[in-house]
């Protein structure tokens, strides 16, 4: 749709991005103002207290707090919580005899050929308390609500140590006056403001799913006020006068004071903002259509990005039986990074990953104890990596030391010498990460020939070209600074708020009226939302979208709507295309059925200068001031002579050809021989890939 006019509010000179992973915090400072410039800081992660690591990463800017026009934060706090269970005691009260619903769920098993495996859910059955009260599919009062048990399992709850609480009744999606009520009651008997009502989350049928959502909103919720009260708190001691923003794991922002009653929407934040910068860096430069691939030490994140809008899903699974149904970027994960540890398994066949040597003991060449073989150690063997910078560290082993580990576990088992077991352990990680890529792509009508892959972290540049090359994807981009690439997410993500409505019904039988009153009645709230936040933006974006299925189908397709007047005849036929682009069938003979409505209002923040990332000498230098060194690199069984570039001395606007590494201070770019790179305006490298024999 075209974009909704809006009066801008503010100006905003001083941004600041700030992500935090696991090992590090990472920081990015845009500073528009004459002689402003750029900070990029990098600071070990307080896990303990993430707050404290976000502070040290502000004071090693050397900026004043105070000056500060915005800081938008991508933080891995619900995620973590969920994925380690370190969540806030909770309560849920439900209908009569429908307790069990998040436990029971879809009767799928963690093995799916296994005998073996268990499921925790997050509220544990003796804190499902169930009251009496009925609606009927259509919202229809079956049985009234009674009161007088709302009081009682809340008083329940609370003696038995609950802080947070759960209001899930079944079809409240259809009509939601009876969670309405029970909130009610309990807000004079709850002694918080942790009272997280399902409809209120996801307005959306499916028991078990809305029912798994709002719980992993409610045992949230405390942990991330917590969190954000006390870092609010201490950026206002240190002259920070402004709201800050945190990011969702739809790729928008909204304002700290309202994220925390939709907790659950931050899970995932931190890939969601890689993949926002991506789509941003890559349309300055002419790409809309990326496929991300952010490889860090532990594992691998791909997306998919089309017509320069990044793919949102809401039926995505954080892990098993842990359906969380609100939107977020569809990101794919995999357990192969820098870390993975190559083994030769019991069959004899070389495996890579998901096990991985972590931050301790790391890799071999790390020499913190490691002595297992992983994909860095193997990427040291082959040149890929710098020698000089990894062995340097306190400790380090010898490479001869690390070639003989890597002979004694894998070449010696398999027959081959130390740089051809490194070489497997490469191809064989790349087959890996490329099924990954086929997840997003090709099992969803993509081809990823028609795609650029966009690099980043801080080893995805290494395997990048190798594993455009096995897709046949012609392109690499690798952005200006590919470790520090969620942090500039934060600083270009656009305020957005999502919205779903069930309507699960034939579509000959649908009322468009009702169908176009639910669009435009999104996109009103959205409008308010949007309004009520701090940060400037320039005006709005809206999409309508719809979750459609052929009747007696369980999975669904979702459809992208040109408006909210769309008619019956329109819903049809971009349904009925969108299968056929997805399975090649045509089913004239099967009646579709509409089963959600949702709308997405995007505020749109001012455009931000990429141009700033680059050191202004590069535009005037040639290639030969960024040559450093040449060493021999093994491509495709064979050592080369390599020429050594450094990135902070790259010119812009400039090409030059493979084979080459260039290392700098976040990650080192791999390129094979008779590739060529091109450099654009904003610093970002463009790698042709010569497509395979």
């Amino acid at each position: 749709m075209a974009p909704v006019p809006q009066t801008a509010k503010s100006d905003a000179n001083v941004i600041v991005g700030v992500d935090v992973g696991g090992t590090f915090t990472d920081l990015l400072l845009l500073d528009s103002r004459p002689n402003g410039g750029v900070r990029v800081v990098k600071t070990p992660s307080t896990l303990e207290n993430q707050a404290f690591g976000v502070l040290n990463a502000l004071e090693e800017t050397n900026v004043d707090i105070s000056a500060i026009d915005a800081i938008i934060h991508g933080t891995t706090t619900t995620t973590n919580a969920v994925l380690e269970r370190r969540l806030a005691v909770t309560g849920m009260i439900t209908t009569r005899g429908f307790r069990d619903i998040i436990e029971v769920g879809r009767r799928t098993r963690p093995q799916a050929y296994g005998m073996y495996g268990e499921f925790q859910p997050l509220i544990p059955r003796n804190l499902r308390l169930e009251v009496r009260e009925r609606l009927d599919a259509a919202g229809n009062i079956v049985i009234p609500l009674e009161e007088d048990d709302v009081r009682a399992a809340a008083r329940k709850l609370l003696d038995a140590g609950c802080e947070s609480v759960v209001v899930h009744f079944l079809h409240a999606y259809a009509n939601p006056d009876h969670e309405r009520r029970a909130v009610a009651i309990l807000r004079d008997i709850w002694p918080n403001e942790y009272i997280t009502a399902g409809h209120e989350l996801l307005s959306e049928y499916r028991e078990y799913e809305r029912g798994v959502t709002a719980a992993v909103n409610a045992s949230v919720r405390p942990i991330l006020h917590r969190y954000l009260d006390r870092l609010q708190n201490e950026l206002k001691g240190r002259g920070f006068r402004r709201d800050f923003l945190v990011m969702n794991g739809n790729g928008g922002m909204v304002s700290a004071p309202l994220v925390d009653r939709e907790s659950a929407k931050t899970v995932m934040s931190g890939p969601a903002s890689g993949v926002m910068a991506a789509a941003y860096t890559a349309k300055r430069g002419g790409f809309n259509n990326l496929i991300t691939y952010d490889m860090g030490g532990t594992s691998t994140d791909v997306a998919l990005v089309l017509n320069a809008i990044p793919a949102v899903s809401n039926e995505l699974e954080l892990e098993y039986a842990m359906p969380i149904h609100v939107p977020m970027v569809d990101v794919r994960s995999i357990g192969s990074g820098g870390g993975s540890i190559a083994y030769v398994n019991d069959a004899g066949l070389l495996k890579v990953g998901p096990r991985s040597a972590g931050a301790e003991p790391g890799p071999i060449c790390y020499g913190r104890g490691g002595v297992e073989p992983t994909i860095t150690d193997a990427n040291l063997i082959l040149g890929r990596l710098n020698p000089d910078g990894l062995l340097s560290a306190e400790n380090a082993p010898p490479l001869d030391k690390i070639r003989a580990l890597l002979d004694q576990r894998i070449g010696s088992p398999l027959g081959l010498n130390s740089e051809q077991a490194a070489g497997a352990i490469i191809r064989v990680a790349n087959d890996r990460m490329a099924g990954a890529v086929r997840l997003v792509s090709l099992a969803k009508g993509h081809d990823p020939r028609d795609f650029t892959l966009f690099a980043f972290g801080g080893a995805g540049p290494l395997h990048a070209v190798a594993l455009a090359r096995e897709l046949g994807i012609p392109r690499v981009l690798v952005p200006a600074r590919p470790g520090i690439t969620n942090a500039l997410g934060c600083v270009v993500a656009d305020l957005r708020h999502d919205f779903v409505r069930t309507v699960n019904q034939p579509l000959d039988q649908v009322d468009m009226d009702a169908v176009h009153d639910t669009l435009n009645e999104q996109v009103a709230e959205g409008q308010r939302l949007i309004q009520d936040e701090t940060i400037d933006t320039e005006g709005l974006r809206i999409l309508h979208g719809a979750d459609m299925q052929f009747i007696g189908q369980t999975h669904l397709i979702n459809v992208s709507l040109t408006s909210a007047e769309t008619t019956r005849e329109e819903l049809q036929n971009i349904f009925e295309t969108a299968y056929f682009e997805r399975f090649q069938v045509d089913l004239p003979e099967i009646r579709a059925n509409l089963v959600n409505l949702k709308t997405s209002v995007i505020g749109r923040r001012p455009e931000v200068d990429l141009g700033l990332l680059v050191d202004p000498a590069n535009r005037s230098r040639n290639v030969e001031d960024a040559r450093i060194a040449t060493r021999p690199v093994w491509f495709d069984g064979e050592w080369h002579d390599t020429t050594i570039y450094s990135r902070d001395l790259l010119p812009i606007g400039k090409s030059f050809e493979g084979p080459a590494i260039i290392e700098q201070m976040d990650t080192t770019v791999v390129v094979e021989p008779d590739n060529k790179v091109d450099s654009d305006t904003d610093g970002n490298l463009l790698i042709h890939v010569k497509a395979a024999s």
